[in-house]
């Protein structure tokens, strides 16, 4: 009687832990690297859909948050490494345009990169226009986006624009994680999104 009572106590337990495990959501078949698809772990998110809140850090480690960007037209460059060549091109182009683009635009750029490896790349880069901020502590933007490439812990590439209303107006998830994003049609996205602003 003791072994039955066991058993049911422990399939119980067994069971109650495995519907206590959250579901993870995977895709396939969008993205590619060295030729072979890769799965994304998250959420994707859509144009038109409600952009979701995500914190990450700074340099510092301070907590920074969408919502922190309220009000503003906000582009989002996402890079898997900083040290690597594409990334740092792309980093450093949308640093660039910041000074072409209306104070009411926020450009961030997001990695997985430890905040103290992306505070050194700035300061060799001369990256100081936008914001670099860092998904490693609670990997809350990666799973909220749709972008964590699974067994590398990396942010896949892509360029989302929200508008002033929290709205997902531009995304492009790029198809080859070691090709550039299309940096004109992103940074139109933006212009359209912060003419209807000042409309």
């Amino acid at each position: 009687m003791k072994k039955i009572m066991t058993l049911c106590l422990a399939t119980a337990f067994s069971c109650s832990v495995l519907a206590a495990e959250p579901v993870v959501n995977e895709t396939v078949g969008l993205v590619v690297a060295g030729g072979k698809p890769i799965t994304l772990i998250g959420k994707q998110v859509y144009v038109g859909e409600q952009a979701p809140n995500f914190k990450v850090v700074n340099d510092r480690f301070s907590p920074i948050t969408l919502n922190d960007f309220a009000n503003k037209t906000v582009l989002i460059s996402v890079v898997p490494s900083l040290d690597t060549g594409v990334c740092s091109l792309q980093t450093k182009r949308f640093n660039e345009e910041v000074a072409n683009l209306p104070e009411d635009v926020a450009i961030l750029t997001i990695s997985n990169d430890l905040p103290f490896a992306q505070k050194r790349f700035c300061s060799t880069e001369g990256v100081e226009s936008l914001k670099v901020l860092s998904d490693s502590v609670w990997r809350d933007f990666g799973a909220k986006y749709g972008l964590m490439i699974k067994d590398m812990g990396l942010l896949s590439r892509a360029i989302f624009v929200i508008d002033n209303k929290g709205k997902i107006a531009y995304k492009e998830l790029v198809a080859d994680i070691s090709t550039h994003p299309d940096y004109d049609a992103a940074l139109n996205a933006v212009k359209e999104a912060n003419s209807l602003l000042t409309k």
